[in-house]
């Protein structure tokens, strides 16, 4: 019987995704972890299912404008849901990072920062009190006019416009000029203006030259085009643009990416002169707190600035405690070493995460549950134990902590588990165990279960002897100052740290035009793709292969198919309604827009007729929407595609569907078909790969396959140099670089270098006693 006050979430027939029929029941108020290899289903379950249904009851309770929209998003497939609180969610998505955006916005931090300043700051004698508003670069009256609230300028020079002064206009001097018909077309306007295009750009006098490349004037001329022996050309009426107005207009206006990137390379970007990058006006740089302006402060890290706080007076001590109250679970996440003006696109997804999770400690919700996608993504053993504290008292302030995590500290660390398998894919989706963490050592089957309880060190491995070094530095960037590291050749290094202790600077100034890289594989955590039209198949260069092979099928010869026919990308074979892309976006006032399968094709992307070709008894769509593991069993005989699937396979990706849009992937999945791709090139000479914490998202089981693969890189001659948190990692490693001993100004050292073994027993270093833990 279901009482009102029923302690448990329980959830009756959930089959999204690869879910089973599962039924579970899921204490409330409670931290529950979920766990399970990369791909069983515990996303699915914890956000497709107990997330998504909580969003939806959310949407039937406001307008009637977003109710009608439910039908499009679709509700999760669920036979029904009791006992379940409203829910917040904070994964790991990163939203479209915008350079406006920094960690005082983040987490509201640069609202109390210029409230203390209208109220409680300093002004100059006979100024009046500014608003709020009015220390924000993000607004119209407290932005720097000069560079409009950015802190930069960009300017361009004769230069960087006319690389090569020895060609004429005609032969391309103004290399800033969009190229084709455009670029014709203002060569002929000059010429037409009167102006030599034939002479060397060197030798125009220099009033020609400043006007051709700066002026803003837009003169219209009758232009008489060259006439072709082919072609009749009428004369028409051409307007001029300078070549810096060219620039500038494409840099602000142009939506495509790449015409922005191009004209950026036609700029330098310089702090603005007018408020020496600060990026507020006059007025409010003039008033101080602390004997400091809000830049200086918003600059300090996080830990200092919460030292500068200390005022005089009712008003400023009240708004300071308020402020500091706010900063103390930054600091407690081991983020102290941010600065509120650090933009959010220069922050890793970890810390972004926990830096909403930081402000939903002071938001005193209770009664919600919290559903966490991997809060321990990125942080080092030493700030685990702070994350557990936090969540602790996310659950005593009265809510329920749902969290999807691998770190075993912190399974160990839950009251409830949820384990679901026993594999990824078809082959998961099962709820294995829902109860104690103890008793999850009785389940067989499950593979968490075998890192969980298994206490015995990591084997010890025979350290490789390198072939060679590679001198990086001295480095003085970000809390580097004059670091110089060197890396062995050959072998796999793993650079430790805790968080923003700058491993991953150290490691982005690895480049090829260091002597002894050879060929550099930099493979990230960056997507693959923006948006549904890019996924695994495309990514790969997989799909060209099946699409070649759909085209040479009797049936699609006799139609007349090509193989463009068999591309979502361009029209011919695609459903038009969609374009492609299986999804039609649904967009929402008061919420981030969502996708929606396709009303037309229901998500199968082509048209009826394309549908119609079958390769081996399945339709184009049908073959996209085999994972890894069942195609590479589909196209066994076909090399070139079983050649792909076959590294997919090796990295542990069999799970995923090979239509699987790369909105839908996270980052280390993202990273491992990045690594993939590499693995199936043909590798010839020496090759240095560079990988930024490939384990995130990686269930123990998953992070031995991939082990397995950078081990057998080492052992072909190449060298892998990882950035790793994991220990069991860190202790496989035949050398360890640990910079510290903290994050932000107390780090950018180089505490230890040298074997797994001599590291672990280093003084003053954060990762030592860990990874002494791993060797056993």
């Amino acid at each position: 019987m279901h009482t009102p006050h029923d302690p448990y979430v329980r959830v009756r027939g959930a089959r999204e995704h690869n879910l089973q029929n599962v039924d579970v029941d899921i204490p409330r108020d409670v931290l529950v972890v979920f766990t399970g290899v990369s791909g069983s289903g515990k996303s699915s379950l914890a956000f497709g299912t107990v997330y998504a249904e909580a969003q939806r009851r959310y949407f039937e309770s406001v307008a009637p404008y977003a109710r009608r929209l439910i039908h499009q998003v679709g509700a999760p497939k669920v036979g029904e849901i009791t006992g379940l609180p409203p829910a917040v969610s904070l994964q790991q998505r990163r939203a479209a990072p915008t350079s406006r955006s920094s960690v005082g916005t983040v987490t509201n931090l640069s609202n109390s920062l210029r409230m203390l300043f209208s109220r409680a700051g300093d002004y100059p004698a006979g100024a009046e009190r500014l608003d709020s508003d009015a220390f924000s670069p993000n607004t119209a009256a407290g932005a720097c006019p000069e560079c409009h609230g950015l802190g930069r300028v960009h300017r361009t020079r004769e230069e960087l416009l006319v690389p090569d002064p020895s060609l004429s206009v005609r032969d391309g001097a103004i290399a800033a000029w969009p190229g084709a018909w455009q670029g014709k077309n203002l060569r002929d306007i000059l010429d037409a203006l009167g102006y030599d295009v034939d002479r060397p750009w060197r030798e125009l006098p220099a009033e020609q030259r400043e006007w051709i490349l700066f002026t803003d004037e837009q003169p219209v001329v009758t232009v008489h085009p060259v006439r072709d022996a082919d072609r009749i050309q009428r004369p028409y009426q051409g307007t001029y643009m300078s070549a810096h107005r060219y620039v500038m207009k494409t840099f602000s206006d142009s939506k495509s990416a790449t015409l922005r990137a191009k004209a950026e390379r036609f700029l330098s970007s310089a702090p603005c002169p007018a408020c020496g990058g600060s990026r507020l006006r006059p007025e409010a740089l003039a008033v101080t707190f602390a004997g400091r302006t809000i830049a200086e402060l918003a600059a300090l890290p996080l830990t200092d600035l919460a030292g500068h706080l200390v005022a005089d007076g009712e008003t400023a001590r009240v708004l300071t405690d308020d402020l500091r109250s706010r900063i103390a679970p930054v600091l407690e996440l081991g983020l102290g070493y941010l600065s509120l003006d650090r933009a959010t696109p220069t922050l890793s997804a970890g810390e972004l995460q926990r830096l909403r999770l930081a402000t939903q400690l002071r938001s005193g919700l209770f009664g919600v549950v919290y559903v966490l996608d991997e809060p321990s993504a990125g942080l080092h053993p030493a700030d685990t134990e702070a994350l557990l504290t936090v969540l602790e008292r996310l659950k005593a302030a009265g809510n329920s902590v749902f969290v999807v995590e691998h770190h075993l500290d912190v399974v160990r660390g839950a009251d409830w588990l949820v384990d679901v398998g026993p594999l990824a894919g078809e082959h998961g989706g099962r709820v294995l165990h829902s109860g104690p963490v103890a008793e999850l050592a009785s389940v067989e089957e499950s593979a968490t279960a075998r890192y969980l309880f298994d206490r015995s060190p990591v084997p010890v491995r025979e350290v490789r002897t390198p072939s060679g070094q590679l001198k990086v530095g001295p480095v003085s960037r970000h809390n580097l100052r004059a670091v110089t590291a060197e890396f062995p050749l050959g072998v796999l290094t793993a650079v430790t740290g805790v968080s923003g202790s700058g491993k991953s600077t150290l490691i982005g100034e690895i480049t090829e035009d260091l002597a002894g890289v050879g060929r550099l594989v930099s493979v990230d955590q960056r997507p693959i793709g923006r948006t549904p039209r890019s996924n695994l198949a495309t990514y790969t260069g997989l799909f060209d292969v099946v699409r070649k092979e759909f085209a040479a099928t009797e049936e699609a010869r006799r139609r007349g198919f090509g193989v463009g026919r068999f591309s979502f990308n361009v029209s011919g074979g695609r459903c038009e309604t969609c374009q492609g892309e299986g999804f039609v976006s649904v967009e929402l006032l008061f919420l981030p827009s969502t996708y929606a399968p396709c009303p037309d094709c229901g998500g199968a992307r082509y048209n009826p007729e394309t549908l119609e070709v079958t390769y081996r008894g399945r339709n184009i769509a049908q073959v996209l929407d085999l994972t890894v593991e069942s195609a590479a069993e589909f196209f066994a005989d076909t090399p070139p595609v079983a050649r792909s699937l076959r590294t997919l396979l090796d990295v542990g990706l069999g799970y995923l569907h090979l239509g699987q849009p790369a909105t839908e992937l996270s980052g280390g999945e993202a990273q491992r078909i990045k690594l993939a791709s590499e693995l199936q090139r043909g590798r010839r000479g020496h090759t240095l790969y560079l990988l930024d914490e490939p384990t995130t998202g990686l269930h123990p089981a998953d992070v031995d396959v991939l082990m397995r693969q950078l081990h057998g890189l080492v052992d072909t001659g190449h060298t892998v140099i990882v950035v790793e948190h994991d220990m069991s990692v860190v202790a496989g490693a035949d050398w360890v670089i640990d910079l510290g001993p903290g994050g932000g100004d107390k780090g950018g050292r180089i505490v230890a270098a040298g074997p797994p073994a001599e590291v672990a027993r280093a003084e003053g270093s954060s990762t030592a006693a860990y990874l002494a833990r791993a060797l056993g």
